[in-house]
C-alpha cells in the first residue's frame, strides 16, 4: 500500500550553489550529501521531517538524469512514493509496470521506478524503508 511520498528529486546543474540557496530557503543546512556513481548523480539530501528533499546533479553526460536535465532544464524530477511492501505493489501492479530491478538505495532504502510508458507524466518510483 502506497503511504505517502518518500522523498522529491529536484535536478540542478551545480550543487554547489544549489546547496546554499535550498538551505536559505529551507532555514536548515543539508542533511548529507552523497556520490551515486552507478547512477551518474551526486546529491544533496534535506531531511524534512516526514519527507526527503533531494537535489540531483547529473556527474557524466548519457545518464537519464544528464538526458532529463538537457531537455527539461532545472527543477521537479522524480517523486518515491513510499510504500509498505516493495514485492506487494510489484505483485500488484505486474512486473511489467516497472523499469530495470529493485536496487538497493540509500540507508535502508529499496527502490524499483515504474515505468515512463505508464503514462503519468512524471518520473515515479516506490521506496520500501524503515523509516
Amino acid at each position: 500500500m502506497i503511504e505517502g511520498i518518500h522523498h522529491l528529486n529536484c535536478i540542478v546543474r551545480d550543487l554547489a550553489s544549489a546547496v546554499p540557496a535550498w538551505e536559505r530557503v529551507l532555514g536548515r543546512p543539508v542533511t548529507a550529501t552523497d556520490k551515486l556513481d552507478a547512477r551518474g548523480v551526486d546529491i544533496a539530501r534535506f531531511d524534512l521531517g516526514n519527507i526527503w528533499l533531494i537535489l540531483v546533479a547529473p556527474n557524466r553526460p548519457g545518464t537519464k538524469a544528464a538526458q532529463h536535465l538537457a531537455r527539461h532544464g532545472e527543477g521537479f524530477f522524480l517523486v518515491s512514493l513510499q510504500t509498505d511492501s516493495l514485492a506487494g505493489e510489484i505483485a500488484r501492479l505486474g512486473d511489467a509496470a516497472f523499469d530495470g530491478p529493485v536496487r538497493a538505495g540509500l540507508d535502508d532504502w529499496l527502490v524499483r521506478d515504474v515505468a515512463e510508458q505508464a503514462g503519468l507524466g512524471v518520473q515515479v518510483q516506490f521506496v520500501e524503508s524503515g523509516g
